[in-house]
């Protein structure tokens, strides 16, 4: 499929009355072609003609985390969700790129090691600042300091699993990272969370809400086993999942509170000796800072 306009209904018309010009010409109006490329089974559209490179694009550092999950093998897709949420897209773009906030409202993450104050981290931007990536490698929970605990106000002392494989972590990618979520500006997410994968697809419906798609995947070569624990560990995320359920709520508080602000402005100054831009703490906003930076000079303010 091309998207050339191939036919039009009664074109020359009935009996030599009606239908189209002599001159009307179907090459000129065929739909919009995208400037597409495809990279380790992933399919990218612009409308831009002139569009840069895909690795120019995403930049070296976060191209090597995209290539760390989509590793070469061949995808299977594993299922679709969809749901609205009631706030401006970038805050979805915020709450990926706002590390420390686990630490205060996901008990499951920080409870179970996942993400939590001490854990080896890293919250990556480009150089641009609108590309993310917020990685963390899985810890002994049961080894946090007391010092952190106090600071994580979800951390739940012997909060236990009824199902304990959920979280088992088989090691399958090259990398050091056990979670990583990248955010490609302007609209989709790459996610890993252990062996749960996943793209997730921003579509905004106005300045107060968006549309957030989901496509859960594997791999082809995955035995039974694998695609029951992708599936089984796929409960994290989503619109009741054990962490997204929190994410979306939260996000309206923030819309609903940001909206209320008597004169406009909001802080955003966690990490200061980081200006903007790739921080080795999750104690920091450097790479929301950065994200703005790069939406102003786009829009030109």
């Amino acid at each position: 499929m091309t998207g050339n306009l191939i036919g039009v209904p009664f074109k020359r018309g009935i009996a030599g009355k009606g239908g189209m010009p002599r001159d009307f010409n179907p090459a000129a109006h065929g739909l919009r072609k995208l400037k597409v490329t495809t990279h380790r089974g992933v399919v990218f559209a612009s409308y831009r003609d002139d569009m840069e490179s895909l690795a120019d694009y995403l930049g070296p550092e976060v191209l090597r985390e995209f290539e760390a999950t989509f590793d070469g093998r061949k995808l299977t897709i594993l299922g679709h969700y969809r749901h609205s949420l009631p706030g401006n897209w970038k805050l979805y773009h915020e709450n990926l790129k706002d590390p420390y906030h686990a630490t205060l409202l996901h008990t499951f993450l920080v409870t179970f090691g996942l993400l939590v104050a001490g854990n080896r981290s890293l919250m990556l931007t480009d150089s641009s600042g609108r590309h993310g990536v917020m990685a963390s490698a899985k810890s002994d929970a049961n080894k946090v300091s007391a010092d952190a605990k106090k600071e994580m106000r979800s951390y739940k002392e012997g909060m236990t699993l009824r199902e304990p494989r959920f979280m088992d972590f088989v090691p399958e990618f090259d990398s050091p990272w056990s979670v990583t979520m990248s955010t490609i500006w302007p609209n989709l997410i790459v996610q890993r969370e252990m062996n749960t994968l996943g793209i997730r697809q921003i579509v905004p419906t106005g300045p107060h809400e968006f549309i957030m798609k989901w496509t859960m995947f594997g791999f082809e070569g995955d035995d039974e086993a694998m695609t029951r624990h992708r599936l089984r560990q796929g409960n994290l995320m989503g619109p009741a999942g054990f962490l997204g359920l929190e994410d979306n709520e939260a996000m309206k508080f923030v819309q609903d509170g940001m909206r209320r602000v008597p004169d406009k402005h909001h802080l955003v100054k966690l990490d200061p000796a980081t200006e903007a831009g790739t921080s080795d703490t999750l104690i920091s906003e450097a790479a929301i800072r950065a994200m703005y930076k790069h939406w102003r000079r786009e829009m030109g303010f």
